[in-house]
């Protein structure tokens, strides 16, 4: 019986070896597919693939995968001394001639535009862009790489807009507004009085934002609720007295 017993031991652990290396031999083929040309999504039409997250409903590779090439139309990233390629949702970094591997990007890194598809979701009030797993917000220059926002602070439904505002005596109703930030219990909105675009605007939200974050050391689009009051009141005046500055109402 005993020697029965160690036969069967022998007989599992040569199956399991045998699955183990057919899985790794599976996966290096799927991956040697690729190794040839750069990604393309129509042949990734698999559930593997697949990001249905916030409704997004694309393909990507897997990270690890290696190409062959970059898409056409790509930009390049350089950040802590490290060149990334970014086309269409995907990041790549270089490791050598016709070797591409496919990488999550770091947080900070900047690209100057989104992917060409993406969902838009909203952290206190803040727009922030979803493609592949990671997330975008605008910031001078493009729009830079952001740490996952708590999932229990993101919406898909963008803050509701107020009512209009009463028109002043002799003039016209002002520009609709923007929202700007959303605390635990309530909104800010913005009027630009100086015809600023909204490419402007983007700008200065941006950067009135990071320098009361700066100025007060709270940051409501990833503090956790809920908050003091006496924080967001904090935030709210330094917020104000900047946007003021560069000729908004702030409401």
């Amino acid at each position: 019986m005993h020697g029965v017993s160690q036969f069967a031991r022998r007989v599992a652990l040569g199956l399991l070896a045998t699955m183990v290396a057919g899985a790794a031999w599976v996966a290096h083929a799927d991956e040697h597919m690729y190794r040839e040309h750069e990604f393309r999504e129509h042949e990734f039409h698999d559930h593997r693939y697949l990001d249905g997250r916030y409704h997004h409903n694309h393909y990507y590779p897997p990270y690890g995968f290696v190409f062959g090439a970059v898409p056409p139309g790509f930009h390049i990233a350089i950040y802590g001394g490290t060149r990334f390629y970014f086309s269409a949702g995907v990041w790549y970094r270089f490791d050598a001639p016709g070797r591409y591997v496919v990488v999550a990007p770091p947080f900070g890194v900047v690209v100057p535009v989104l992917p060409p598809f993406y969902s838009t979701v909203w952290v206190g009030g803040v727009p922030y862009y979803y493609a592949n797993n990671v997330y975008y917000v605008q910031s001078p220059g493009g729009y830079t790489v952001a740490a996952p926002p708590p999932p229990n602070l993101v919406v898909e439904q963008p803050p509701s807009a107020p009512p209009p505002a009463a028109p002043a005596p002799a003039a016209t109703a002002p520009p609709p507004p923007t929202t700007v930030a959303q605390g635990s219990a309530e909104q800010m909105f913005i009027y630009p009085r100086q015809n600023q675009t909204e490419q402007q605007q983007a700008t200065d939200r941006y950067e009135c934002h990071r320098w009361a974050v700066t100025q007060t050391g709270f940051d409501p689009t990833v503090a956790p609720a809920p908050q003091p009051a006496a924080k967001l009141s904090d935030y709210r005046r330094a917020m104000t007295a900047c946007l003021d500055g560069r000729g908004y109402t702030v409401r």
